[in-house]
C-alpha cells in the first residue's frame, strides 16, 4: 500500500505542473560535466587545446522506488582559428522509472580573451532543444481501481499527449590563472515553458551557478605531481539554494575528495556528505562519488551514486594561444 501511495503521489506532483516549478538535474562531480556546469568551460581540455569527451551517471536515492537516473555525454575542444572553444551536450533525466523522461541537445561556444600571459577569460554561449516525455501507459488513476482486482478499469481523465519541446538558452564566464579558477552561468535564461497543459506559469526557473577554487602544490616540482584544490561551488534555482564545499588531493594517478552539500533559503537542512575516488592515466580517467546523505530523510533515502569516465587527446598542433585550465576532473 505504501507503495501505491507513493506512487500516486509522484504522479500528481509530475501532472500538477500548473503550480509547479521544473527543476534541472545535478551532478556532485561538477567538474566532470564542466559543459554543463559552466557553458564557457567548452574547450578548456588539459591536453595541450586538444579533444575530450565525458560519460556521467548518477543514480539519485536508489533506495527508493522510482526516483531519479540521470546521464550526460558531452564533447568539447579549442580551435585557435575560431578564437575559442565549441561542444556539444546532451542530458537524459529519468524520473518515476521512466514515467518521465527529460532529454536536452546543446551547441555550445566558448571565446577566449587572453588578457596577459597568467590572466585568461573565456565567454559562453549555449542554444539548447529540449523534450519532455511522459508515459501515459505507466500512469495510474482513482477510477481505475477495482476493490479486488486493482487497476484494471479504463480512466476517464482526458489524454495530454506524450510529449513537448521548447528551446533554452544558457550563458558563462570564466576567469583563470594557473592557480586560481571561478566562473558564474545562467542557464534557462528565457526559462522556457515545460507544461503538457500549456500552463504559462509551468516554467523552469533560470538557474545560478557560481564556482572557484585554488590549486596549491604540495610539492617543489616545475610540475607539481601532488596538489591540494579546495573548492566551492553555489547554486540557486527559484527558491532551491544551495552550497558545496570541499576539496580534493591529486597525488599522481589518484585523485580523492571530501565534500560537504548545505541547503540554503527556506530550507536550511545539511544534505549530504559526499567522498569521491578517482583515476587519471595518460588520456583516459574515471571517477566515482556517493553521497551520504546526511538530512531527516537519510532513512529512506540513504545516498546517491555517481560516475563519470573520459578521454582526452591532444591537438595535432598545440594552439598559440591556449594557456593551460588547471581545473579539477570530477
Amino acid at each position: 500500500m505504501k507503495y501505491i501511495l507513493l506512487f500516486q503521489l509522484s504522479v500528481l506532483l509530475l501532472l500538477k505542473v500548473e503550480t509547479s516549478f521544473g527543476q534541472d538535474p545535478e551532478f556532485t562531480q561538477f567538474y566532470a560535466t564542466p559543459i554543463y556546469t559552466n557553458p564557457a568551460m567548452a574547450g578548456t581540455g588539459q591536453c595541450d587545446g586538444g579533444g575530450r569527451a565525458v560519460l556521467n551517471y548518477r543514480n539519485q536515492w536508489p533506495s527508493l522506488p522510482g526516483t531519479f537516473v540521470t546521464s550526460a555525454f558531452s564533447y568539447d575542444q579549442h580551435f585557435d582559428k575560431i578564437g575559442g572553444g565549441i561542444g556539444l551536450l546532451a542530458v537524459r533525466d529519468q524520473a518515476g522509472e521512466g514515467l518521465l523522461t527529460s532529454t536536452n541537445l546543446s551547441g555550445i561556444y566558448s571565446y577566449q580573451l587572453r588578457v596577459n600571459k597568467k590572466f585568461t577569460m573565456r565567454f559562453g554561449l549555449e542554444a539548447q532543444f529540449g523534450m519532455r516525455s511522459i508515459d501515459w501507459k505507466k500512469l495510474r488513476f482513482e477510477d481505475q481501481i477495482d476493490p479486488a482486482k486493482g487497476f484494471v478499469n479504463p480512466t476517464s481523465e482526458p489524454y495530454i499527449g506524450n510529449q513537448i519541446s521548447y528551446a533554452n538558452f544558457g550563458t558563462g564566464f570564466l576567469a583563470y590563472t594557473p592557480k586560481f579558477y571561478g566562473g558564474i552561468a545562467v542557464h534557462n535564461l528565457i526559462e522556457p515553458n515545460q507544461s503538457f497543459y500549456g500552463d504559462p506559469k509551468a516554467i523552469v526557473p533560470r538557474r545560478y551557478t557560481a564556482h572557484a577554487g585554488v590549486v596549491v602544490p604540495l610539492d617543489k616540482r616545475k610540475q607539481p605531481k601532488a596538489t591540494f584544490s579546495p573548492n566551492i561551488l553555489f547554486m540557486l534555482q527559484n527558491k532551491f539554494t544551495q552550497i558545496n564545499a570541499g576539496f580534493y588531493i591529486n597525488r599522481g594517478p589518484l585523485v580523492t575528495g571530501l565534500w560537504f552539500r548545505q541547503t540554503l533559503g527556506e530550507e536550511k537542512n545539511p544534505d549530504a556528505l559526499i567522498v569521491l575516488v578517482g583515476f587519471r592515466k595518460d588520456k583516459f580517467k574515471f571517477g566515482y562519488s556517493f553521497d551520504l546523505t546526511v538530512s531527516q530523510a537519510r532513512a529512506a533515502a540513504r545516498g546517491s551514486h555517481e560516475v563519470s569516465t573520459g578521454i582526452e587527446w591532444c591537438a595535432k598542433q598545440r594552439p598559440r594561444k591556449y594557456p593551460k585550465f588547471s581545473c579539477p576532473d570530477f
